[in-house]
């Protein structure tokens, strides 16, 4: 599903028009990832988690020339599926 189709369904649900829907839509994914930048953690019950992951430093390689590289720690957004989205 792409955004359109998501704002078009979020808009009939609620019988909003689709700027409305498309604007509610954005401030919550907007506020998800503000959230996520400063490390919090943010609980949909039912739905999942989403919250930060560290990653470690690590050693890669190059695929084309298998020259070894290394892979800096980083931080990345993570989602948790709740229990009504496991085993779909």
């Amino acid at each position: 599903m792409v955004k359109a189709v998501l704002v078009r369904n979020v808009a009939e649900k609620l019988g909003v028009t689709q700027k409305q829907a498309e604007a509610a839509i954005d401030a919550v994914f907007s506020e998800i990832g503000e959230a996520i930048k400063v490390g919090d953690k943010i609980t949909i019950p039912g739905f999942g988690t989403f919250s930060v992951a560290e990653r470690a430093a690590r050693k890669g390689r190059n695929p084309q020339t298998g020259v070894e590289i290394d892979i800096p720690a980083s931080r990345t957004g993570k989602f948790t599926p709740g229990k009504s989205l496991k085993g779909l």
